[in-house]
């Protein structure tokens, strides 16, 4: 009865064990995060277009992250993208995959649709790029909550 998530590691580590990620991905997981990169890599392709149209019938949600060009939702034949949250400055990204992931969660867990699911996960990424390390300096919900009225 639980809805099972995975992030993609990195796009070596997707290539070193494609086979196994793919088996987890078709039989096992729900939602899938994943940067562009990596779903290149596990799907080997060099069109990102290419890359969604293996996923679509794979998992429940595919949300691919594309660092400027936001984000895309894929959940059957339904594609959405959602534009990155603008940053003055980016200062480090470590981090932004799974601060993109937690928000798009977040929202995912409170039954928003999944352009707002991305429009958070985009938000909580941005506040993570802006400044050295993965751990937030500023309150991710208020950041979510002055963001979403815009």
């Amino acid at each position: 009865g639980r809805e099972v998530a995975l992030s993609l590691s990195d796009p070596f580590c997707v290539d070193r064990h494609r086979a196994d990620f793919l088996d987890l991905i078709e039989g096992h997981v729900d939602i899938l995060f994943a940067n562009e990169a990596e779903i290149l890599s596990l799907y080997q392709v060099d069109d990102f277009d290419a890359a969604v149209d293996k996923v679509k019938g794979h998992c429940k949600i595919a949300a691919l992250t594309r660092s400027e060009k936001g984000s895309v939702v894929v959940s059957g034949d339904n594609v959405t993208a959602v534009a990155a949250t603008p940053v003055d400055k980016v200062i480090d990204t470590t981090g932004a995959g799974d601060a993109y992931a937690a928000g798009f969660l977040y929202g995912y867990t409170r039954d928003e649709d999944l352009a707002a699911c991305a429009r958070m996960g985009g938000i909580a990424a941005a506040e993570v790029i802006a400044q050295i390390g993965a751990r937030p300096e500023t309150d991710i919900k208020a950041a979510m909550t002055l963001k979403l009225r815009d």
